[in-house]
């Protein structure tokens, strides 16, 4: 059996899909982050025993230091490696090539006492110490050092952790 659609037939189905797919607010390009986004609210704790953070954003109160994020030839980095920052810096990674990319900080290789604030300080993140994907070029996200306590931060790109794309960040006096 075959089936013509005509100009009615292919107006309608158009129409039908298009109230199926609802309207509603477009979400933000993955990585789009910029400096005048609303910071999100720091993550609830997953266990239902462990109390709310009460942690709240910070802003940087010092120097913003880049990150670049790349995949090339060459292969997976984050550029500097390893970055030594005072608190209440802030460190913009910036995606250059090969996304997506992301930033994820290691929960169990944090300063003590550092997981909520830090967390606090990551704008629209998709899971506790995790930043949104970077996919377009020279897109950045920027993570506040504010009221963090000094020591080794250290993260890894989800999509390339497997390719070595790993780094750290020092806060120091």
């Amino acid at each position: 059996m075959r089936v013509r659609f005509g100009m009615g037939m292919a107006a309608a189905v158009l129409s039908m899909a298009m109230v199926a797919c609802g309207g509603g607010e477009k979400a933000p390009a993955a990585g789009a982050t910029s400096a005048a986004a609303a910071p999100a609210a720091a993550p609830a704790e997953s266990a239902s025993t462990a109390p709310a953070s009460t942690a709240k954003y910070m802003a940087a109160t010092g120097k913003t230091w880049e990150v670049k994020m790349i995949g090339d030839a060459q292969g997976y980095r984050f550029d500097p490696k390893t970055l030594t920052i005072k608190a209440g810096d802030a460190v913009k990674f910036i995606m250059v090539s090969g996304g997506p990319h992301d930033v994820t900080f290691w929960a169990d290789s944090i300063p003590g006492g550092a997981k909520d604030q830090l967390a606090a300080n990551m704008p629209n993140s998709v899971a506790p110490l995790q930043a949104p994907y970077s996919i377009d070029p020279n897109s950045a996200y920027t993570v506040s050092f504010a009221g963090v306590p000094d020591g080794v931060y250290k993260y890894y790109c989800t999509p390339h952790l497997a390719m070595g794309m790993v780094a750290s960040i020092t806060v120091a006096k």
